[in-house]
């Protein structure tokens, strides 16, 4: 049986404010991005997050991201990469902690919004980034777009790779995301986010922004819990997957 990885974006709240409803987003998923304080998040919601996640045996994962609270981690931010490469490791390090105090293991990290698309694009800035979490723990697994320099370095590094479909994202025929400020960069029907999943996971192909077919071969599915509806996508993507004979697993148990 053909299996696939259900994946979210989560924790992606901060004080007293809730991005999406964490808890019950979480049963429905076998992995989640967890949010490090940077772009979102603080240490009460890391702690819970790793809680729930725990409880119902999701895969942990740190999602690392600009120091831009105020911009949810959108907005690109020119930093010098030694220092970004710290900021990983201060991310990564802060979720591990929680996760080590509640007994249950981190099992991969993946880059989040501006930091995600810059270091996509750009070797010379994904290579210090993924050293940084090589140095912190070799063993993470390394979730990302398919095709790209962070795809690109990871395995140069001789991390393991899950390589990502963003369900309600546009691509474009080079098999990068569209950036959110253009029209159509978020996809927004259910319904049609429906139909992409499906024909990925049955055809093994994607339409493109610009009307293209490409080919793409992925082991997880990826929705943003901060999307409007993020629940019922949840409830519909793992019906779909479903109702198509693939089983949801967590990445850290594909071979």
């Amino acid at each position: 049986m053909k299996i696939i990885d259900l994946n979210a974006d989560l924790g992606e709240g901060f004080g007293d404010y809730r991005i999406a409803d964490d808890n019950a987003l979480m049963p429905l998923i076998s992995s989640a991005n967890v949010a490090c304080g940077f772009h979102a998040g603080d240490a009460a919601i890391m702690a819970n997050s790793v809680v729930l996640a725990k409880q119902f045996q999701v895969d942990l994962g740190a999602h690392v991201g600009f120091p831009d609270l105020l911009g949810f981690g959108r907005r690109r931010m020119h930093i010098d990469t030694d220092t970004l490469a710290h900021y990983v490791t201060y991310q990564l390090g802060a979720l591990a902690g929680f996760a080590r105090a509640a007994d249950y293991p981190m099992t991969h990290m993946s880059f989040h919004g501006a930091l995600g698309n810059m270091a996509a694009e750009d070797a010379q800035l994904a290579l210090p980034l993924l050293s940084a979490v090589k140095a912190f723990d070799a063993t993470l697994i390394i979730s990302t777009t398919a095709g790209n320099a962070v795809e690109q370095m990871a395995r140069e590094l001789g991390f393991r790779v899950a390589t990502t479909f963003l369900a309600d994202r546009a691509y474009d025929r080079k098999g990068m995301l569209v950036r959110r400020g253009l029209p159509g960069a978020v996809i927004h029907d259910l319904q049609l986010v429906s139909q992409r999943v499906i024909r990925l996971l049955t055809q093994g192909t994607v339409q493109t922004i610009e009307g293209e077919v490409l080919n793409m071969q992925v082991t997880s599915v990826l929705l943003h819990g901060d999307t409007q509806g993020a629940l019922a996508l949840a409830k519909q993507l793992r019906q779909d997957i479903e109702g198509i004979g693939v089983k949801i697993v967590p990445i850290s148990q594909h071979r």
